[in-house]
């Protein structure tokens, strides 16, 4: 239970309803003992006043009898309806305060998890698969949500009913008593040890399930490939595969489950034959009622399903403990991304790299090596390189999406771990080199970082990545859903909507992460000759392979290997005929193949 002490706060804060259920859980119980001893007492009338009856043959006043003891029958029968009832509704308020109370928990602690994730830093993402942080927030919560709700609600009621029932069944008789509380124990262990085994199938069948799912997951992804390499009996024959294991597992656990009702058919009938024996032999001798034995009968039943429970319940609460461990194994994850001084302020963009390197902390690759440059405000800097040259690096930087652990940077000659990180992402413009677009409107895409909708601003900013007139081309505009990872959309299409989300929040510092790779070169002509203009008056980062893109920018930089190997104006680098010249006449070579074509 160690682990499951952190869900305390939880129960602390909705106390009321854990409170109120225990109320609850009580007189429900106390209406469902009382309705055992209202069929003593009839029992007991029909037997006692039977021959009472029988003596009255062929007189008139037996009529008279029999109609008083069917008044007092029908009573009984009446008092048991109403307990019956009575038990009902409070069995519906029981899980009205229980069940809610574990469905709030269920809410809150989903979005404390969620809100964690967003927190922790890039590192994080890289070391954990999508899937496993998935399984977290969905099965591992819904397992916890059962010990909260359903192993809480039935532990509640089998304590509840053995305080007040044991004293009551001890007082008519104990050695009764003795008999049929035998076989509950053995009953409650045969159904622990049967459930852990059906738990370990269960999770057998969900790895078979989840291995399943990912392969259709990626054959549905990766479809066009798989047609363009006529692959699909391939992919068939190994989803097969899958399929067939999943199959196996799954009736390896029918067989297990098909145990379970005899189990606990067979050791409820064994309890019910020891109470009749027992009570047999003490109402010859005068100890006890029939009704006593049905009374008995009734209580053996009663404990029976709680004590059945017990099992299940403590399998729930295992099963809550191992995933509230790895719940809190991620929420003790601390982002190691933190602000120094909590700094709010409106930046001018200026930015400063000071000797920087940096080595990404799961991979042990070393990115950067000793750069240093400066970019004062409203100023262009555009970073040149191939393939794996740590361009995309320094924009993360920038972005604080990782820390430097060599070297400073700095932001308006602060350091950026001064800044709130708030503060700080909210005056820059980041399109990221892998585009993503979320399963919306083209509209809700472009105003994602607006906190107000700007249908102005919208509009301005999809003229200017010149995606706006292949938005009005859709049926419905601005509102046509873009479906997942905007997979309607071209390449050069979403590279656009992700330039116009970028401006439209107008951030002080835009960096541009190879955002042009998609584009033909028409294309990108018209964007360079709307980022002329969005440039003016605000600092701008322009990461590219393509010398092209380049020649907006005040200032170069040549990356290769992590390091700076050239740096200087567009002019100024071509006059040095080194690396850059070498890569501006090749891909000017490329460009005039393509126009001839």
């Amino acid at each position: 239970m160690k682990e499951l002490k952190y869900l305390n706060k939880y129960l602390y804060q909705y106390k009321y309803h854990l409170l109120l259920g225990v109320v609850f859980v009580i007189i429900s119980n106390i209406f469902q003992i009382i309705p055992a001893q209202l069929v003593r007492h009839s029992i007991d009338l029909v037997t006692e006043n039977i021959r009472v009856y029988q003596s009255f043959e062929g007189l008139s006043l037996q009529n008279t009898f029999f109609n008083v003891f069917a008044f007092g029958i029908l009573l009984y029968a009446g008092l048991i309806l109403l307990m019956a009832l009575l038990r009902g509704f409070f069995l519906y308020l029981v899980r009205q305060t229980l069940i809610v109370m574990s469905r709030h928990i269920e809410y809150d602690l989903k979005n404390e998890i969620f809100e964690h994730y967003q927190s922790l830093s890039l590192s994080f993402y890289r070391r954990n698969n999508t899937g496993d942080l998935m399984n977290r927030i969905s099965e591992d919560v819904s397992r916890v949500r059962m010990y909260l709700g359903p192993a809480i609600m039935y532990g509640l009621q089998l304590v509840t009913l053995f305080i007040i029932l044991t004293p009551i069944m001890f007082s008519i008789s104990a050695k009764l008593t003795w008999y049929s509380l035998i076989p509950l124990p053995l009953l409650s262990l045969s159904i622990f040890f049967v459930n852990n085994i059906i738990e370990r199938r269960s999770e057998e069948i969900q790895k078979s399930q989840s291995k399943l799912s990912t392969f259709v997951q990626e054959a549905f992804s990766g479809i066009r490939v798989l047609k363009s390499f006529n692959r699909e009996e391939e992919s068939l024959r190994k989803f097969s595969i899958e399929s067939d294991l999943y199959k196996k597992q799954s009736l390896k656990l029918t067989k297990i489950q098909s145990l379970f009702f005899p189990i606990i058919l067979g050791l409820i009938g064994l309890s019910t034959i020891l109470t009749v024996y027992a009570g047999s032999t003490e109402v010859i001798r005068g100890n006890l009622s029939y009704g006593n034995i049905a009374e008995f009968i009734i209580y053996v039943n009663l404990l029976t399903w709680p004590v059945t429970l017990l099992g299940w319940t403590s399998s729930l609460v295992q099963r809550a403990e191992a995933s509230q461990k790895r719940i809190n194994e991620f929420l003790k994850t601390q982002n190691n991304i933190i602000s120094e001084k909590n700094l709010v302020k409106d930046i001018n963009g200026k930015i400063e790299f000071r000797k920087v390197g940096f080595t990404y902390p799961d991979t042990g690759i070393k990115a950067l090596k000793d750069i240093s440059f400066t970019v004062n405000p409203g100023e262009s800097l555009a970073i040149i390189g191939t393939t794996g040259s740590g361009k995309s690096t320094i924009s993360s930087l920038i972005a604080r999406l990782y820390d430097a652990r060599e070297g400073e940077i700095l932001i308006d000659d602060t350091p950026i771990d001064h800044y709130n990180l708030n503060s700080l992402r909210t005056q820059l413009g980041y399109v990221p080199q892998d585009v993503f677009l979320f399963s919306d409107t083209l509209h809700n895409n472009i105003a994602f970082g607006l906190t107000d909708t700007h249908e102005e601003r919208v509009t301005s900013a999809a003229k200017d990545a010149d995606v706006y007139e292949n938005i009005m081309a859709f049926p419905n505009g601005f509102s046509t859903r873009v479906g997942e990872r905007g997979i309607t959309l071209s390449g050069g299409q979403k590279q656009r909507v992700s330039i116009a989300r970028a401006i439209v929040r107008e951030p002080k510092i835009l960096m541009l992460d190879d955002a042009l790779s998609a584009v033909d070169t028409n294309t990108e002509n018209n964007i360079l000759n709307s980022l002329k203009r969005i440039m003016q008056g605000r600092t701008t980062i322009i990461i590219s392979h393509r010398v092209s893109s380049a020649k907006l920018a005040d200032k170069i930089i040549v990356l290769v290997d992590g390091t700076v190997i050239e740096e200087g104006t567009h002019e100024l680098l071509l006059a040095k005929e080194g690396f850059y010249k070498e890569l501006y006449e090749k891909q000017i070579q490329v460009d005039e193949a393509e126009v001839n074509q």
